[in-house]
């Protein structure tokens, strides 16, 4: 992929890690995985949002049983590339999470704080299981608190957009996942 791209408007990509074949095809699978982990019980899943919204809504028409769909709303990063550290929650999901088998998906893992602040968050609402899925995790967050059930892909330690990841609210609708220059 060049920069003669038009959805880039002129501003240069280093190289897609993930191309749209093998992020559809993984995400074929995460679908069979979920299916698979959860064959009873009412499912949420839900997604945190802006980055996972191409992501969730890809996943969840490959998970094959009734589910329900709800969104969390958290904020770490502004305008730079690197996570701020400081967690703002700007949209709390009005669904009844008791007794549910949670799915939180997320974009991608990176310092893990925001994973650990919505966590707490969530298992104080008495969920009957919570899990953690992700497209992509960089193994880089040394204060993560909770494991990952599942992962789309291991990412190069890279800032990383398309497919939903974003910069400054650029990129989101790039079919593929790239390193910026």
């Amino acid at each position: 992929m060049t920069t003669a791209d038009p959805r880039l408007d002129g501003r240069a990509i280093k190289r897609i890690a993930f191309d749209e074949k093998r992020i559809a095809a993984r995400v074929r699978e995460l679908g069979d995985e979920v299916t698979a982990r959860y064959p009873e019980g009412e499912l949420l899943v839900l997604g945190l949002l802006k980055g996972s919204f191409i992501f969730l809504g890809d996943l969840v028409r490959q998970i094959r049983r009734p589910l329900q769909v709800d969104f969390l709303v958290a904020s770490s990063y502004g305008d730079g590339t690197e996570s701020s550290g400081h967690v703002r929650l700007v949209y709390d999901p009005e669904t009844t999470l008791e007794g549910k088998h949670i799915l939180l998906v997320e974009d991608i893992i990176d310092s893990g704080r925001t994973l650990n602040r919505l966590i707490g968050l969530l298992e104080e609402r008495r969920p009957r299981s919570l899990d953690i899925c992700a497209l992509l995790h960089k193994r880089v967050a040394e204060h993560l608190q909770y494991e990952v059930g599942l992962v789309g892909f291991d990412a190069p330690d890279e800032f990383l957009v398309g497919y939903g990841l974003d910069h400054a609210e650029n990129f989101r609708h790039l079919p593929y996942i790239a390193s910026l220059q």
